[in-house]
């Protein structure tokens, strides 16, 4: 019985778990590879800061899994920019104590759903800004800039690898 069990809890993971071909792994790997290269780089030349840890979690999405409504632009850029806005005005109303981080985390997951923008790493992008105790800046550089950066690098590199299914699935 016990086997039968873990058994049917294996066949239904594969049904969830996405599998991809080689092809797509080496894709996902590059552009993974020259989206934060090319934020890292552009950081450096402007002396703005353009990385933030959450765009590596954004870019997991954008080029692991950029059919997934969570990928799309609306939600990347959207995402991102109205979770540092609620860090910059829970710091800012609030502090940055440790319920402030969660409050942060909780709205931007709450206004994500409302706004239909929800991204996974926009709650990365909430709790790195409590903890940096961002100010406004924080909005426009790195979150809102990068966000544009990384998913315009994506529009570009889809329409060169995937012709025929570029990303995105949906601007709105």
């Amino acid at each position: 019985m016990l086997w039968q069990r873990l058994h049917a809890e294996r066949q239904r993971g594969r049904a969830y778990q996405p599998r991809f071909a080689h092809a797509d792994v080496i894709k996902a790997w590059l552009g993974g590879l020259v989206a934060i290269t090319a934020l890292g780089l552009l950081s450096a030349w402007s002396h703005y800061p353009l990385v933030v840890a959450p765009f590596g979690a954004s870019t997991v999405l954008l080029f692991g899994h950029p059919r997934s409504p969570l990928a799309q632009p609306r939600n990347i850029v959207l995402g991102n920019t109205i979770a540092a806005a609620v860090s910059v005005l829970c710091v800012a109303w609030l502090g940055t104590a440790p319920w402030v981080m969660g409050l942060a985390v909780g709205l931007t997951i709450a206004l994500g759903q409302v706004l239909r923008c929800l991204h996974p790493p926009a709650g990365a992008v909430a709790l790195l800004g409590v903890l940096l105790h961002a100010k406004p800046s924080f909005i426009l550089m790195p979150v809102l800039s990068g966000s544009v950066v990384i998913t315009a690098m994506a529009v570009l590199f889809s329409r060169l690898h995937e012709p025929r299914a570029p990303y995105p699935h949906h601007w709105l």
